[in-house]
């Protein structure tokens, strides 16, 4: 029988700006990614998801991302191995400490937004985001996308990692997500996603945006919180995955 978990990255409300239906979607995953506030998020927000993903007994993680609140963490940025690993030691910590206040451990940390994509092929981030990680708790799981060099980087500094693969996200011949700047790059069709997440867990491949099929593996679905569609996105692929007599598990049971 496949198993698959099934992640949203939550949390990305600030202030009095509310993003998402977090209270609505919470209920129907399994691994919650919250922001940390650096891209989004605040102290109260980061204590109301995580107060509500424990409620709900889902797992929770970090959602660490560049400094960057204007461009909402997708704008690309320069910085230094230490900065790096400094920057995911603080918000890791940030967020563990609000899942210990809630009786909870963090499950693990999924890198944001241009920081993620930026690792993928960076390695020396990828290291640097591996070992900031590894300084705040070792027995945390790295969520980055499948075949990336992100997930070697995790496994050389003996890290488990999950490989991930995203709903609603066009993919290049590389593997890579195709920029959200490109015609295409956003999948809104909630039929053409659910085709696209069960073959990528039933057989393994997905069709890149020029129409060829690579290889990937899909231990995690990722759809993105902040997209208008994104409950309807979760319903729909919850209810085709039980359809399917696929186990729908945190990736940490």
């Amino acid at each position: 029988m496949y198993s698959i978990d099934l992640n949203c990255d939550l949390g990305e409300s600030f202030g009095s700006w509310t993003k998402g239906l977090d209270d609505q979607i919470i209920p129907l995953i399994t691994s919650a990614n919250v922001a940390c506030g650096f891209h989004a998020s605040d102290p109260d927000v980061m204590a109301r998801t995580v107060h509500m993903a424990k409620t709900a007994g889902i797992a929770v993680g970090a959602h660490p991302g560049y400094p960057d609140i204007q461009g909402f963490g997708r704008r690309a940025m320069k910085l230094s191995p230490e900065e790096a690993k400094h920057a995911i030691m603080y918000q890791t910590g940030a967020l563990a400490a609000f899942a210990a206040a809630e009786g909870i451990k963090l499950q693990h940390v999924k890198p944001h937004g241009a920081l993620y994509n930026a690792a993928g092929s960076d390695y020396e981030l990828a290291k640097a985001i591996a070992a900031g990680i590894k300084a705040v708790d070792p027995d945390l799981i790295l969520l980055g996308l499948s075949g990336s060099c992100m997930l070697q980087a995790a496994e050389e500094c003996g890290l488990r990692c999950v490989r991930e693969v995203f709903a609603d996200r066009a993919y290049e011949e590389d593997g890579s997500l195709v920029s959200r700047g490109k015609k295409g790059a956003i999948i809104t069709d909630e039929n053409v996603a659910v085709a696209r997440v069960l073959r990528m867990i039933q057989e393994q491949k997905v069709m890149t945006i020029t129409g060829t099929d690579i290889p990937i593996t899909a231990e995690s679905i990722c759809v993105h919180g902040d997209n208008d569609y994104a409950l309807a996105f979760v319903k729909k692929i919850r209810a085709a995955l039980e359809k399917e007599q696929i186990r729908i598990k945190a990736f940490g049971a």
